[in-house]
């Protein structure tokens, strides 16, 4: 199960990963196998559901941890110089990470289904008033919106931001 599991999503997981640690191959490498180690130890929760955005949410989750746990020590405990380099809020660092996230889901969106998303999302735009600067009728902007948002959901299950 666990070579399954690495074959199928390793790749992808590793990639994610290495976004998430800023290109520090070894902690990505150590959270990969920390979320395949706990993919095989609960086989429960990967039934019925689909599996990577379950193995993204879990790598999210532990590289979040492993930050968090970084900030609280003190810094007598020898904390290596990139911790000193982390802002002060792991706030801003998780809405840093899920911007990127979402920035790159709408990448993978159509033209179509993108324009239609910053014109009613991101600039506020009714739907009249999108489809005027679209150049489409209303209809289309309404059922693009749609089908737009369902991509965006699935992009972003894939990438563990979404439930």
């Amino acid at each position: 199960m666990l070579r399954a599991l690495y074959g199928e999503h390793g790749g992808p997981l590793l990639g994610y990963v290495l976004r998430l640690t800023g290109g520090d191959r070894a902690q990505a490498e150590d959270v990969v196998q920390e979320t395949l180690l706990r993919a095989w130890r609960h086989p429960e929760a990967l039934a019925g559901r689909p599996v990577r955005p379950w193995l993204f949410t879990v790598a999210r989750n532990l590289v979040v941890d492993a930050h968090r746990a970084r900030r609280a020590r003190p810094p007598e405990t020898g904390i290596d110089d990139r911790v000193a380099a982390i802002p002060a809020g792991a706030d801003e660092i998780d809405r840093a990470l899920e911007s990127w996230t979402v920035a790159e889901a709408l990448a993978e969106l159509s033209p179509q289904h993108r324009a239609v998303l910053v014109q009613t999302y991101y600039r506020g735009l009714s739907v009249a008033e999108a489809a005027k600067a679209l150049g489409v009728p209303p209809g289309t902007v309404k059922s693009r919106t749609y089908y737009a948002l369902r991509a965006l959901k699935l992009a972003l299950e894939e990438r563990g931001l979404a439930p």
